[in-house]
C-alpha cells in the first residue's frame, strides 16, 4: 500500500473567507467549492479534487502558536522560475517569513493570515544532486541555484509520472 503523496490538507482558520481570499490572491489557488463557513481551494496545476480546505472555527480561537498541531504544509512547484514567482508574491504580500537551501531542496517559507506556516518547494532532480548538496543547509541564492539548475528545469517529482 504505497503512498503516493499529500492529496489534501485542512485547516481550521479564524476566518475561511479571508484566508481563501490569501490562497486565491497569492499562491494562485482556486476555490472549487464553498460553504458558510468552508472553502475547498484547488491548486493552479492540481488535478485533485481540492487541495486544501479552510474551515472557520465555531468559536475563531486557535492553539497558541508552538503548541503540539501542524507544523507546516508543503506544496512542491515543478521549476526554479515557479519558485521565484512565488518568492515575489509572498513577499509583496507580507507572508514570506524565510528561505532555506536544504541542498536537495529550494524552500520558501510563509505564513497565511492566521500565522499558518507553508513551504513552497522545488526538488534538485536526482541525476544532479551530489554530495556536496546532500550535506547542504544553508540561506537560498535563487539566482545562483538558477545559473546551475535553469529556470524551467523540471524537479525531481516533476519528472515521475503520475
Amino acid at each position: 500500500m504505497p503512498i503516493r503523496g499529500l492529496n489534501h490538507a485542512v485547516l481550521w482558520v479564524r476566518d475561511a473567507a479571508r484566508s481563501s481570499a490569501f490562497y486565491v490572491d497569492v499562491l494562485g489557488f482556486r476555490a472549487v467549492h464553498t460553504s458558510d463557513r468552508a472553502v475547498f481551494l484547488q491548486a493552479p496545476d492540481s488535478h485533485n479534487d481540492h487541495d486544501l480546505g479552510v474551515f472557520t472555527l465555531p468559536d475563531a480561537t486557535a492553539a497558541p502558536s508552538g503548541s503540539v498541531g501542524l507544523y507546516h504544509l508543503a506544496w512542491e512547484v515543478p521549476t526554479l522560475a515557479d519558485l521565484q514567482t512565488y518568492l515575489a508574491a509572498l513577499a509583496t504580500a507580507g507572508a514570506l517569513v524565510g528561505s532555506t537551501d536544504h541542498g536537495t531542496t529550494k524552500a520558501l517559507y510563509a505564513k497565511d493570515p492566521d500565522g499558518l506556516e507553508f513551504e513552497i518547494c522545488w526538488l534538485v532532480p536526482q541525476s544532479q544532486i551530489t554530495d556536496a548538496d546532500r550535506a547542504h543547509n544553508g540561506p537560498l541564492d535563487l539566482a545562483t541555484d538558477i545559473t546551475r539548475f535553469g529556470a524551467d528545469t523540471p524537479g525531481e517529482s516533476a519528472r515521475i509520472p503520475a
